[in-house]
């Protein structure tokens, strides 16, 4: 396993970061300590959550990932072995208001009282006094997010990136959390937040935590060029495209026990030209003698601008192929072929 800084930070993280937002799901506790005993074994000392986890949110899993953490913190007493990212909820609007993760009740938003409810919720569930990354798990004004809205729907007059940066800072300097980030945020959120951080010396984001895969690299445009001149490193998320890129639904294929099998939430990956491009890559890696998941993930893994690359896995067998692929060698050929099938499928799910 390799390790690199994150962002401009002293944290060191390792390269492959354990993601974990089917434990509570269709992952049960015991199943779910299985992954963290194994992951960390294999040298995974970087693992992502969230208040809202389990996914899909809903008011009867909201929390159970983190409180399947808390309990293998204080099970294990390895806390501090462990880097540790959580996530706030942003703007309830975009998932219908999620006013159940709130006491009293409120659209979720990127208030004071709000993120100080939400860290000390983390805390509490995952049984630590202080998370090392603490991220915006997506932007606090109407933006495109998760594949849905259009420009039309953008709020032009978004004012609070210096507020949302003073309620994390009181939180920094108490202690409760060591560094900031965002997730599903754009350019010019990126750039705002730096410039804020930057003229009146708030915490600095660590990292932009955002799709990226095979089949979605519009993090390239904009955002990476931020990422490497401003050491805002990519946690790239859905790396495997919720498993299209596996080839496990090509054909029409339905695994019992899949996400899409389970919950059909799968229409981000749906879109025209998606099949025909999944379809690409899992021959490309099916020629080198490669898992398509391998290759998929190794694809994230190489590109300079990547800080982590977030796996998931419902299975150890998942898991283990996962965590391995981080070892493959990448070549100039697979490069070459990858941007190939990129030139003739850009980004069909975005």
């Amino acid at each position: 396993m390799q390790y690199v800084k994150l962002g401009r930070t002293d944290v060191t993280v390792s390269r492959c970061c354990l993601g974990t937002m089917t434990w509570g799901s269709q992952n049960t506790e015991a199943e779910a300590h299985a992954q963290m005993d194994y992951a960390l074994s294999r040298g995974v000392t970087f693992w992502d959550t969230a208040e809202m986890y389990a996914s899909p949110p809903n008011p009867e899993t909201q929390g159970r990932t983190e409180s399947y953490i808390g309990s293998w913190f204080e099970k294990t007493g390895k806390r501090h072995e462990v880097v540790l990212a959580s996530k706030v909820a942003g703007q309830g609007a975009a998932f219908g208001g999620l006013s159940w993760l709130r006491r009293d009740g409120a659209v979720t938003r990127h208030t004071r009282a709000q993120i100080d409810e939400a860290v000390e919720g983390s805390l509490r569930r995952l049984k630590t006094d202080y998370i090392d990354l603490y991220q915006l798990h997506w932007p606090d004004r109407k933006v495109r997010v998760f594949g849905g809205a259009s420009f039309k729907d953008y709020d032009q007059d978004f004012e609070a990136f210096g507020d949302i940066l003073e309620a994390l800072d009181a939180h920094v300097k108490k202690g409760s959390i060591r560094h900031v980030g965002v997730s599903n945020e754009f350019p010019w959120g990126v750039m705002r937040f730096l410039a804020e951080s930057e003229t009146r010396g708030l915490p600095r984001i660590a990292s932009i935590q955002n799709a990226y895969h095979l089949a979605n690299r519009t993090f390239e445009v904009g955002l990476a060029e931020i990422a490497m001149r401003e050491q805002v490193g990519l946690l790239a998320y859905s790396p495997l495209a919720q498993g299209q890129l596996t080839g496990k639904y090509l054909d029409g294929a339905l695994p019992a026990g899949s996400r899409k099998a389970l919950y059909n939430r799968m229409q981000r990956y749906e879109g025209p030209g998606a099949l025909d491009a999944f379809r690409a890559y899992v021959d490309l890696a099916r020629e080198h003698g490669l898992d398509p998941a391998q290759l998929a993930l190794k694809f994230c893994d190489t590109r300079p601008f990547v800080t982590a690359t977030i796996i998931g896995a419902t299975s150890m067998e998942q898991l283990k192929t996962n965590i391995d692929a981080f070892d493959l060698a990448w070549s100039e050929d697979l490069d070459k072929a990858v941007d190939a099938i990129h030139v003739r499928h850009p980004n069909p799910c975005p």
